[in-house]
């Protein structure tokens, strides 16, 4: 049950991600011009941002470089929250910031067990380590017929 939980919360995670990625990718101008409202950062990383939620939000959903993912978007969030979201005296502003803080917590806990059941990662390394078994097997199994083969001569 709790390989459900892991898949169900990674994916819910990653829904954030993508559906801000394709806001930002449809609009880029809005969303450059709310950057540069509110931050003093470039409007021309719009774009960019929205390619990279969006990508990381997908790999995090089908658990492919999970970990990776994971981390990198758990610094995202911070930064996020960092610029965005740093007038603590506003309560909206603090609500949001404290999101991005419970979101990057649950990346967190994502790059921790990213790598278990139900992740495209997963699957990757159970399939090496048959293999790599399997190599091991067949040359084991040719040393010793080798052996017998040469202890009958």
């Amino acid at each position: 049950m709790s390989i459900v939980a892991a898949i169900i919360g990674r994916i819910m995670l990653a829904v954030i991600f993508i559906l801000s990625g394709i806001g930002k990718i449809v609009d880029p101008a809005g969303t450059a011009e709310y950057i540069e409202s509110v931050t003093t950062l470039p409007g021309s990383l719009a774009l960019p941002t929205g390619v990279f939620e969006l990508v990381l939000g997908l790999m995090l959903a089908i658990g492919l470089m999970t970990r990776i993912a994971a981390i990198l978007l758990a610094g995202f969030t911070l930064l996020t929250a960092f610029f965005f979201h740093n007038e603590f005296g506003d309560q909206t502003q603090l609500t949001a910031a404290l999101k991005n803080l419970a979101i990057a917590g649950g990346l967190l806990l994502v790059f921790a067990y990213g790598q278990m059941r139900g992740s495209f990662d997963y699957m990757r390394e159970r399939n090496r380590t048959r293999k790599a078994e399997l190599r091991a097997a067949h040359a084991e199994g040719k040393a010793e017929g080798l052996a017998t083969h040469t202890a009958a001569d």
